[in-house]
């Protein structure tokens, strides 16, 4: 059972709107806006993404909350822009097409082989890490067995690391 959506919330909604329709290539599906139960008013705004779920971001209105909030779901408590990130999933050919189509628009990428999928790295407007992961392999009852394993250690030992590759958007 998948996802019906995600929601995040966004302090620039035209930004926010261009890098998911423009950048990602996903279709702005509906927008809700009403009043909020704590005064002021939103917008909730759905895309449609490439695998048909729907991704929302909330534009907040006359709110009461704090005037110095973050949507950055990592950054923005303080830990690392990898911890708190979402990945979309991409057909193993697709990789190639996903980085370029975000350096062309502007954006770093990371690039990783983690040997059981590859995945492309950059960041939204919004400061939220993005990642277009396609499978190079199916998890089996060895991976499952590995992870009951390691779940179980209090200090398991440590992967070597996957290589990263940067690529520099050419238009920085």
């Amino acid at each position: 059972m998948g996802f019906h959506h995600v929601a995040l919330a966004t302090r620039d909604l035209p930004a926010t709107h261009r890098f998911y329709t423009e950048v990602m290539g996903f279709e702005l599906a509906k927008v809700v806006a009403a009043k909020s139960p704590e005064g002021g008013w939103a917008k909730h705004v759905f895309y449609r993404t490439s695998g048909g779920d729907l991704m929302a971001f909330w534009d907040l209105h006359d709110m009461p909350v704090r005037e110095d909030w973050s949507p950055a779901i990592s950054t923005g408590m303080g830990l690392p822009a990898w911890v708190n990130h979402i990945a979309f999933r991409a057909a193993p050919g697709e990789i190639e097409e996903r980085k370029k189509r975000w350096l062309a628009a502007g954006h770093d990428v990371m690039e990783v082989d983690h040997g059981f999928c590859v995945s492309v790295y950059t960041v939204d407007p919004n400061g939220i890490l993005v990642e277009w992961c396609a499978d190079s392999r199916p998890l089996d009852e060895n991976d499952r067995a590995e992870a009951e394993r390691l779940l179980a250690m209090p200090h398991p030992p440590l992967e070597s690391g996957a290589r990263a590759l940067f690529h520099k958007a050419a238009s920085r």
